[in-house]
């Protein structure tokens, strides 16, 4: 492994994203991830461009979140490669793999996964924390960018689903990602918040934010501008929307 040429071309991203940002933000070639016998994705092959809305879906035990684990560096493949934003992460070591997730992805989860004794401005600031310093003012933009900066001093518990799905989507939008990867992020709101957070996806998407939400809500999906099928680790087939 080439480690000082992958830091170094971690470096360079994070300086020069605007100008080098290549027009695939994600591309898998051949990508395999196997668990003994079993092949949770099979030779996969797939690009997402910058700016585009891509919904992952599929039955259970088909791929979903397999292929948002290793998309998002939470995971390695079994072979094939994945590049995320230029970078070939499947080159890159655990710490670098670490960086390039702290700093090129941001992670939106169905369970919310904030910090019960922090209140939503603290628990995006954690995420500032990971990254490089915290700062009060952009996290309280951040809130504001979602419609909570009134919530900004609550606690978890004092909050709605879909206001605590807004701070997660606040959290992972803190460090400027060149992609936002989310899984199932309306699969524990009743309707009225999941509608809010699909607008929220659409404001997002408009201002050029690069998406992957993997889903099994067909409405969700709806909203993207392509729909990858999944079916025991293969992609069976590509549903476009205008």
């Amino acid at each position: 492994m080439d480690t000082p040429d992958n830091a170094t071309s971690i470096d360079m991203m994070n300086t020069t994203t605007a100008q080098t940002m290549p027009e695939h933000i994600v591309t898998m070639r051949t990508v395999t991830k196997a668990y003994g016998e079993l092949k949770a994705l099979d030779a996969m092959s797939l690009t997402v461009n910058a700016g585009e809305w891509v919904a992952i879906v599929g039955p259970s035990g088909s791929g979903k979140t397999t292929l948002m684990n290793i998309v998002g560096c939470l995971d390695r493949p079994s072979s094939g490669q994945v590049s995320l934003g230029g970078l070939d992460v499947t080159r890159c070591s655990a710490a670098e793999l670490t960086r390039v997730r702290r700093e090129q992805v941001g992670l939106v989860f169905q369970r919310f996964h904030l910090v019960p004794h922090l209140n939503a401005l603290e628990n995006v600031m954690v995420a500032q924390y990971y990254h490089s310093l915290p700062d009060e003012a952009e996290a309280l933009f951040a809130l504001a960018k979602v419609g909570l900066a009134e919530r900004a001093h609550h606690l978890p518990s004092q909050l709605s689903g879909g206001e605590q799905q807004r701070v997660c989507i606040a959290r992972a939008l803190i460090n400027d990602p060149v992609l936002l990867l989310a899984d199932e992020p309306t699969g524990n709101l009743d309707a009225a918040n999941a509608a809010a957070v699909m607008g929220l996806f659409t404001e997002l998407h408009a201002q050029g934010t690069t998406l992957m939400v993997v889903t099994h809500d067909p409405q969700v999906a709806a909203h993207s501008q392509r729909e990858i099928v999944l079916d025991h680790g293969i992609i069976v087939r590509e549903v476009h929307h205008a």
